[in-house]
Formats: C-alpha cells, sequence, structure tokens
C-alpha cells in the first residue's frame, strides 16, 4: 500500500471532507450498525479509524497550508472553515462513537494489551466531553490563529532589510557587541509593538478554558488538561517537585556558565545581547547558507545515514513526498513542528530555519519525531498509533543529542566541537526555563479571574527565581513579556513539562550511546514501533530508560553534563 494514496474499505476515495453533511451521514452509519460479534467489532474499529484518519489529514493539511501562508485570506479561510463549522460538528459524533464502544460487552474480548491503553485514554474522552464547550474550543482556535497570525506579521526592518525574527538571530551571534546590540533592540522593539495585542489575545483565551473547565465539571482548566492529556503516571505536584530540583541543582549551575561566559566577554554583567556569540569571539557557527536549504537537507540526512542507514532512508520518504518546509520567510507562522499525516501514514516537517546551528538541532529534533511516527505506522488503528507527548518527545530530543556525534557534515574538527558545547549548555539551560514555562501555567490556571499586574508579578518571580542574574536596564519591558514567545501558552496549554521529562529519558539514552551506540539505537527504534500500545513507564522500560523525573534521576544526568563540558574542548 501506498503511503501517499492508502487504499480505503469503508470512507469513499471522492469524499469531500470539507461537506459535513458528506461526511456525517458515514459517522451515522458507524454509529448505527449493530456489534454482534467479536469480528463486527474488529472491523467496525477499522472503520472508525479509517474515518478519524481521513478528517484528521483533511485538518492537518489545512492548518499546514495556514502556517506557512498565513497571509493568505484564501487559505486561512479554508482553514476557518473546517474549524468552524466542519470540526465543532464532527466532535460529537466521535465521542459517539467513543461511548458506543465502551458500553459494548464485546471490548472485554479484546485481549491484546493495546486496547487497555485504547480503553483508559477514550475513558478519559468520554468523562470530559459536554456538547456545550464545542464551540468553545472553536472560539479558542480562532484566538490562537490571530495569535499565529500577528506573529507571521512580525517582520524587523534592519540596515535597509526587511527580515523575519528567526532571521534576526544570526546577527545575535556577531562578535561585534554594537551589532548584536542594535540588532537585538530592533527585534525587541518590534515585539513590543504588539505586546499589547498579544496581551489582549490571551486574556481571550484564559475565560474561554476556564468556561471549559466548569463545563466539565472538574475543579480548574488545569485538572481539565490533566484529564485531556491522559496524564495517568504523575500528577501536578509531582512538576512543581521537579521545579524544585531544578532551582536547587540546575539553576546553580546556569549561573556558573554565565559567570564563564561574562569572564571570557570581559563584561561585568551580561546583557540579552551577549548570549548567543561566542564567548571566546570566534567568529558565528553557520552550518549552512540560508538561502541553501538543499545543502542544510542533504547534510541532515547523512547524519541520519550514520546513525543507521535506515534512519535515513525514513527521512528520504519526507523529500518524496514533498513533506518538507524550512525556509523562514514573509508571512510564514514562527516556530517548528512535526504535524502527522494520518491517513497517509507520512510525517510534515515545518520549521523556520535562518542558516544558524538551532536549525540543524531543530531538525534533529523534527527528525526524531518523523522517525516515530514512520515506525507505528505498521499499526492499524490511528487511536494507538501516537504515544503520550512524554515519550513522543524522547524521539525528538534523543535525535538531537546522538545526532550531535556527526556534526562535522556541517563543520570542520575544531567547529563542531564548540557546536557540540553549545548543545550540552543548551541543554542545562533548557531545565529552567521549562521549569518558568510550566510554573507560570500551574498558577495562571489554578488562578482564574486573575489581574494582568498579578499575572505579571508572578511572572517577574520565576523568572528571577529559575533565571540568570542578567542585566535587563532599560528593557524591562521585554523582560516582563518574554512568556509571549513560547507558543505553547497559546497554542497547547499544559504542554511544555513534556520537554522537560523526556530530556531525562533522552539523556539517559545519550549516555548508553556512550558506551553502545548500537545498544542504545537498538532500543530507541524498538520502543519508537511500539507507538501508543503501551503505558508511558513501559515505553520507557522498552528504550531501556527510566521514567523518573525526581531529584534521583536528575542530578546525576545535570552532572554528567557539567563533566561532559569538562571534558570537551574550548
Amino acid at each position: 500500500m501506498s503511503a501517499t494514496t492508502p487504499s480505503r474499505r469503508f470512507v469513499p476515495r471522492g469524499l469531500d471532507v470539507s461537506d459535513f453533511t458528506a461526511v456525517e451521514k458515514f459517522y451515522q452509519q458507524l454509529l448505527d450498525r449493530p456489534l454482534h460479534s467479536l469480528a463486527d467489532l474488529r472491523y467496525w474499529l477499522v472503520d472508525f479509524s479509517e474515518l478519524a484518519a481521513a478528517v484528521d489529514e483533511y485538518g492537518s493539511r489545512r492548518y499546514i497550508d495556514k502556517s506557512c501562508h498565513t497571509e493568505d485570506q484564501a487559505i486561512l479561510q479554508k482553514y476557518l472553515d473546517f474549524v468552524q463549522e466542519v470540526e465543532p460538528r464532527i466532535k460529537p459524533l466521535h465521542f459517539a462513537l467513543q461511548r458506543k464502544y465502551l458500553q459494548s460487552p464485546l471490548r472485554r474480548q479484546l485481549e491484546n494489551r493495546k486496547f487497555a491503553v485504547l480503553e483508559k485514554r477514550w475513558q478519559a474522552d468520554v468523562e470530559l466531553f459536554r456538547d456545550i464547550n464545542v464551540p468553545i474550543e472553536t472560539e479558542v482556535i480562532k484566538r490562537v490563529t490571530e495569535f499565529d497570525q500577528i506573529n507571521g506579521r512580525m517582520m524587523v526592518n534592519f540596515r535597509g532589510e526587511e527580515l523575519t525574527v528567526q532571521q534576526m538571530g544570526r546577527f545575535l551571534e556577531d562578535t561585534d557587541r554594537p551589532t548584536r546590540q542594535e540588532a537585538w533592540e530592533a527585534t525587541a522593539r518590534r515585539r513590543l509593538i504588539d505586546r499589547e495585542a498579544i496581551e489582549v489575545n490571551f486574556e481571550g483565551l484564559l475565560p474561554l478554558r476556564s468556561r471549559i473547565a466548569v463545563n466539565a465539571e472538574v475543579a480548574d482548566f488545569r485538572a481539565y488538561q490533566w484529564i485531556a492529556n491522559k496524564r495517568f503516571d504523575y500528577t501536578p505536584q509531582d512538576c512543581l517537585n521537579f521545579a524544585d530540583a531544578i532551582a536547587d541543582v540546575c539553576v546553580p549551575a546556569v549561573r556558573r556558565l554565565d559567570e564563564q561566559r561574562a569572564a571570557d566577554l570581559k563584561l561585568a554583567k551580561l546583557r540579552p545581547w551577549d548570549m548567543a556569540v561566542d564567548p571566546k569571539g570566534r567568529p558565528p557557527l553557520r552550518p549552512f547558507d540560508q538561502k541553501n536549504i538543499d545543502g542544510f537537507v542533504a547534510n541532515t540526512r547523512e547524519i541520519f545515514n550514520r546513525l543507521s542507514p535506515e534512519l535515513a532512508r525514513d527521512f528520504d520518504q519526507l523529500r518524496e513526498h514533498g513533506n518538507l518546509d524550512l525556509d523562514s520567510r514573509k508571512g510564514k507562522q514562527p516556530g517548528g513542528y512535526l504535524m502527522p499525516l494520518e491517513e497517509s501514514r507520512q510525517p510534515f516537517i515545518f520549521m523556520n530555519a535562518a542558516g544558524l546551528q538551532r536549525d540543524v538541532e531543530t531538525l534533529l529534533h523534527e527528525g526524531g519525531h518523523a522517525f516515530h511516527q514512520l515506525a507505528a505506522a505498521h499499526e492499524e488503528l490511528i487511536f494507538i498509533r501516537s504515544a503520550p507527548m512524554e515519550f513522543c518527545e524522547v524521539a525528538s530530543m534523543s535525535m538531537e543529542l546522538l545526532g550531535g556525534a556527526y556534526l562535522e557534515v556541517f563543520y570542520n574538527s575544531a567547529d563542531a566541537g564548540r557546536a557540540r558545547r553549545n548543545m550540552i549548555e543548551m541543554t542545562i539551560r533548557f531545565f529552567p526555563w521549562m521549569a518558568t514555562i510550566d510554573s507560570f501555567q500551574h498558577w495562571i490556571y489554578t488562578h482564574p479571574g486573575h489581574t494582568r499586574q498579578q499575572r505579571q508579578k508572578i511572572w517577574l518571580e520565576l523568572v528571577s527565581r529559575f533565571g540568570s542574574d542578567m542585566d535587563w536596564t532599560g528593557w524591562e519591558a521585554v523582560r516582563e513579556s518574554l512568556w509571549h514567545r513560547q507558543g505553547h501558552l497559546f497554542h497547547a496549554p499544559f504542554y511544555y513539562i513534556e520537554y522537560g521529562i523526556a530530556q531525562l529519558g533522552a539523556l539517559q539514552l545519550w549516555l548508553k550511546a556512550k558506551t553502545d551506540p548500537r545498544g542504545a539505537l537498538a532500543g530507541y527504534r524498538s520502543a519508537l514501533a511500539l507507538g501508543g500500545t503501551r503505558p508511558l513507564p513501559e515505553l520507557f522500560a522498552a528504550a531501556g530508560i527510566v521514567f523518573d523525573f525526581s531529584a534521583r534521576t536528575f542530578k546525576p544526568l545535570i552532572a554528567a553534563l557539567e563533566q561532559e563540558l569538562r571534558n570537551l574542548p574550548e
């Protein structure tokens, strides 16, 4: 079966998913179909999966188009038509089918362990679903789309050029400090123009999310998201304990890094424009020309090939099917993501490459997500193809670290060493930022009705607790609104702790690979192939790592990173 033209048994090939009345009858057929035997139930699940995949892929493609062309009104309207007119009317039907499955006594005859996972997930969905929330969720999507449009329009005029915010990042690596300052300040001023619009956008999201939680009869939106995100294996308190461990162990490590950076740069205090430049005064790392995206893709493929020819062949599928949009340009949504195309069983990678080392890391990261989707594509049912996000991010973050061993495809030996040092430093620096964002969300959604001033106060307290001792004089307004840059707060509330949990899993794989690279990669690929058929702790165990983000696991991993920095050449 071709990945791009899958066969269909139940859904007609010419079905127009943008027409709800055309789609509705197939949901109704599934609702009306009698289930007399185990074979009936199995066929019913396969047909339900086929319909869900067709609808899901249509929505994914409309989202991708909107991301790539935020200023194209026709493309935007197609996306909005789906999320406003089709998706909200499908949700109750999808829920009714989940409930039909849970009410069928035949499901107890499905002995495979993966159906236990499916049942637990669907029970959570049924617990939360309320018809009254469907139009509210649609309004949330509209507001998030407005946030994307604000960011898509954000261009910086700098030295006679109009550049995206991502492209401005190149100047922050310049060894000339006045150039860095000029570039940073130009970007900061541009961001501040939209500060009020972004605050208003966010303040429109908060009461909508609170109403969703109230309607679902849970304590608050945090409790709602815990169920919605299927967080069966840890609690909010576990996350707050993780943040405490980061404050105790990792924040001092970051401040030591900052002290060394300031000393190398011969500065009394670091300023925001001093964080990306090479502290030894060497030219910026330029892994590729931002205009040569094909070269960027080819070199990244070679990293995958050196890890495993099978990974390279998987990556080839994205190129063959046109599922890469990597360059940074005006009118394109910021950030990067992997979008599953569930019917095609193919991944799509979206990012904004500007010729930076971070772009290499991003493509390695999204490549890991792609390998995960392709490894689990054999699973017939869409409902159990995807793992919990905490493990999906192990797939991506591990690929960053494992791929870092082969950066010589982009650099000479000395610069590859510099790039690896940067990766290790950024891994250490990531944890306090993750804790800042996660802790901020815990406060926001357990304090409904808070004022903008209260929100700003708690943000600054968290930045002081987890941040560095940087001098923000004259740019306090930027520090107050740093969280505006974190799209997860708008798109996917509470989806950020996953990165921290997963990074600990990825670091365990990285350490294993130092002594047993083949074994580490074999465990990685074996676990990816399980998709979402096992609970989270079992997926970690299948990869040969431990699902644990307490101080017991965290402290030795941070110590290993600091030791790695001592071992690497300056």
